[in-house]
């Protein structure tokens, strides 16, 4: 099996990533939302919109 990041040989110490960093790597891009998957759904916008005027709300 190969890393998902690098393509790497994994080690079972990290599975499925073959090192800390990737593992690190992965994490930041969900944290990040990279992985995200885009919808054209309205009622999805709606939420989104709501959410961040939320979180704005929160930070003032």
């Amino acid at each position: 099996m190969s890393c998902p990041i690098c393509g790497e040989e994994t080690r079972k110490d990290w599975r499925p990533f073959c090192s800390r960093r990737c593992a690190d790597v992965d994490f930041g891009r969900w944290v990040s939302g990279s992985y995200a998957i885009p919808s054209r759904d309205p009622e999805d916008l709606e939420k989104a919109e709501e959410e961040a005027a939320r979180a704005a709300d929160r930070m003032h």
